[in-house]
């Protein structure tokens, strides 16, 4: 499964393309109007981001990197456009052109790479990094270099329908296909997700509860791992965004940056999650 920001080829989206791109766009319109008195300088990355609109069906909507755009108040000092596909970037530049004088970057590059090899003075800088993958595209390493920043509240669309689909049916790790099992170890950073049919460890140990072989049993190993690497920054409240059938295909999760705005960045996190 693919999710691409694109004015053309084929409609790809539905109500849940709408919802996580709402919540997103609130996230960034609070924050930046929460640290528009302080001296930092803000940036936004957009890992994946397309060509700035999406065709839902023949109606075109904003994308995630035309939103971050538009966003008003204290704008982005720095907006951070990566996308692999060349002619989404060529959109891309159509976008940039309509913002003269914004500081707007796109970068035709793999995520993974692109964000593995950033840098920047955080000391001076914070900002807000949005993950919404071409399917499991991205890796655990690139979550770990991201954590460590401890400058950029990160959103995380998780695929759990498309990992999902790459299990074994005979719930026997051991068979799942070579190509898929490296994959999966990629995403979770090790073979973690092959606990998926062993008792379920708890943070307290091992709870004697056979997890569930399916995105339930996903969810609690990938967010296990996320809230012991950021830690208290780590929000447990998440979204799941269903398809038209009412079946889980992503879950949206947040993580804060810097330690200093927990506070207010999961209490904003959490109203947008809950209520929009």
């Amino acid at each position: 499964m693919t999710n691409r920001d694109t004015v053309t080829g084929p409609a790809f989206g539905g109500s849940w393309t709408e919802k996580k791109l709402d919540i997103l766009e609130r996230y960034l319109d609070a924050y930046t109007t929460a640290l528009k008195r302080q001296p930092f300088r803000l940036i936004y990355i957009d890992a994946f981001a397309g060509a700035g609109r999406i065709d839902l069906g023949g109606a075109f909507v904003s994308g995630s990197a035309e939103r971050a755009a538009g966003i008003r108040g204290k704008a982005f000092d720095r907006l951070v456009f990566v996308e692999r596909d060349a002619a989404r970037c060529r959109e891309l530049e159509g976008l940039r052109d309509r913002h003269p004088g914004r500081d707007i970057v796109i970068e035709n590059s793999e995520a993974n790479a692109s964000l593995g090899n950033l840098e920047m003075p955080w000391n001076r800088w914070r900002g807000v990094l949005f993950l919404d993958p071409y399917a499991t595209a991205v890796e655990w390493r690139t979550v770990e270099k991201i954590a460590g920043f401890k400058a950029l509240d990160t959103w995380i669309l998780f695929p759990t329908s498309a990992v999902a689909r790459m299990l074994p049916r005979t719930r026997k790790p051991e068979d799942i296909d070579p190509q898929w099992g490296n994959k999966l170890t990629k995403v979770f950073g090790d073979e973690s997700w092959t606990g998926l049919y062993r008792p379920r460890q708890s943070l307290f140990g091992y709870d004697g509860v056979e997890r569930s072989p399916g995105i339930d049993g996903l969810l609690y190993i990938y967010k296990g791992k996320l809230a012991k690497l950021f830690g208290t920054r780590f929000l447990r409240n998440s979204r799941t965004l269903m398809n038209s059938k009412n079946s889980p295909l992503f879950e949206f999760m947040f993580c804060v940056g810097h330690p200093a705005g927990i506070d207010l960045a999961t209490r904003i996190a959490q109203h947008i999650l809950k209520n929009f």
